[in-house]
């Protein structure tokens, strides 16, 4: 079995900044564990739409009409932001700016491309240090029974690995669309 990753030429792939100081800032094993699982999937995500232009970051692909881009936006917003700022610290200021969008699979027009890539590092450095300043085990603040009836996440831990199964799929949903946008493929097993 061989594995190919498609890399930037120089070899690097980009990704959050903060995986490697928020694995620093904290000393709890079961945290370090789960953020380096998902700051491996966020390297994914950042790493699968890195040299697309523009024009391909907001092209639909697939008949649903979502673009990478907006795919990225989510995740900054709807994932990043809602879970571990709205949901697991309860921060007031988060929770009402929850309706200022729409929907976040839709980048506005006059959002840049750089825009919504920094927002979504910007979001995992954020995200990064509400979970090395907290335990597993601790509580969430608040749920949104609105939007998804009784609790079923009730821990930081639940939480992490919620956004990591998120994460990694919404990776695999960018694996797609970048092969059909220009064939590129981020791993193939073989």
């Amino acid at each position: 079995m061989s594995i190919e990753q498609s890399r930037p030429a120089d070899g690097t792939v980009t990704g959050p900044e903060s995986g490697t100081a928020a694995l620093a800032a904290t000393t709890d094993p079961e945290i370090l564990a789960l953020l380096s699982c998902l700051d491996g999937q966020r390297r994914h995500v950042l790493g699968i739409v890195e040299g697309l232009d523009a024009d391909a970051l907001r092209r639909p692909v697939l008949p649903s009409g979502w673009s990478c881009l907006g795919l990225v936006q989510h995740l900054a917003l709807d994932v990043e932001r809602f879970w571990f700022r709205a949901v697991f610290t309860g921060d007031p200021v988060i929770i009402r700016a929850l309706d200022d969008i729409d929907d976040a699979w839709q980048v506005a027009p006059g959002t840049t491309h750089t825009e919504v890539l920094d927002r979504y590092r910007t979001e995992t450095r954020l995200a990064d240090a509400v979970v090395t300043a907290a335990a597993p085990g601790d509580a969430l603040a608040r749920w949104p029974r609105d939007l998804f009836g009784e609790p079923h996440l009730h821990t930081l831990r639940d939480v992490l690995l919620h956004v990591i199964t998120e994460t990694a799929c919404h990776a695999g949903h960018l694996d797609a669309a970048r092969e059909l946008i220009d064939g590129r493929r981020w791993l193939v097993l073989t």
